[in-house]
């Protein structure tokens, strides 16, 4: 259901931008469009049409949401429950978590790269600039010196081993960097959520082996214990306010 939702999502976006942009069949057969001013060539076009059918994938690597999502499944297994909430309901908290976490970016983005861009003072050169430039910072703030050492490490390029300030690396360092730095801090916090969840369990299973009921399932008398001690920590809150608090603005 998911991924025909994220396939329909892409096709969507695809017939969006080839309905909005003003395309104009030039001479000798060979397609042309025009974007603020901007010619752009078939194999321009085709590699655009090709990077905004991954820009979703690619927006949710460079965000907040990977880190949330991940966390909050690790909440979801440590309770014991398997359908609830749905991962639909999941993704829906992460997006919108996301959103409020990412909102001072792309409020930045929309006033400096966008708008400027829009009404045709900018070219299409300095919009990738101007739009890349807050999202590489605050990438870089999330992300953790080891991580970036580690990727510079391995470029092997001495032109980026030598970069005066992270923010001169780009951003073929900057997102991977960013991204181990998320698991890691997703792990983390997931390991952190499960352990008062996994005590319980560890009590719950003496507690039956002592009473010798060792064939009654102990999820089945743990599970109701799980989730009265998120309702009386107000889980859903804490939980909501630990993440947005781990990021740094």
């Amino acid at each position: 259901m998911i991924r025909k939702f994220i396939k329909i999502y892409k096709i969507s976006i695809i017939l969006l931008l080839i309905a909005l942009l003003n395309v104009q069949p030039a001479y000798g057969g060979v397609i042309n469009m025009d974007i603020n001013g901007d010619a752009l060539e078939t194999v321009e076009i085709l590699v655009l049409l090709t990077v905004v059918s991954l820009l979703p994938s690619i927006l949710i690597m460079m965000t907040a949401f990977t880190r949330i999502i991940i966390v909050l499944s690790f909440m979801k297994n440590a309770l014991g429950l398997q359908q609830t909430p749905p991962n639909q309901v999941l993704i829906g908290i992460a997006l919108f978590l996301t959103l409020f976490i990412m909102s001072p970016v792309i409020n930045e983005i929309n006033t400096e790269a966008y708008e400027p861009y829009k009404n045709e003072e900018i070219t299409q050169k300095e919009f990738y600039d101007r739009a890349t430039d807050p999202l590489k910072e605050w990438m870089l703030k999330q992300t953790g010196k080891n991580e970036l050492k580690m990727f510079v490490d391995m470029s092997g390029d001495q032109e980026i081993q030598n970069s005066e300030g992270v923010e001169n690396l780009p951003l073929t360092v900057v997102i991977p960097s960013f991204v181990t730095s998320e698991l890691k801090r997703a792990f983390i916090l997931g390991f952190l959520l499960y352990i008062p969840f996994l005590i319980i369990d560890m009590i719950v299973s003496s507690v039956l082996m002592s009473m010798g009921m060792m064939m009654l399932p102990p999820v089945m008398i743990s599970m109701p214990f799980k989730i009265l001690l998120f309702i009386l920590v107000d889980g859903w809150s804490l939980l909501f306010k630990t993440l947005v608090t781990t990021f740094n603005f």
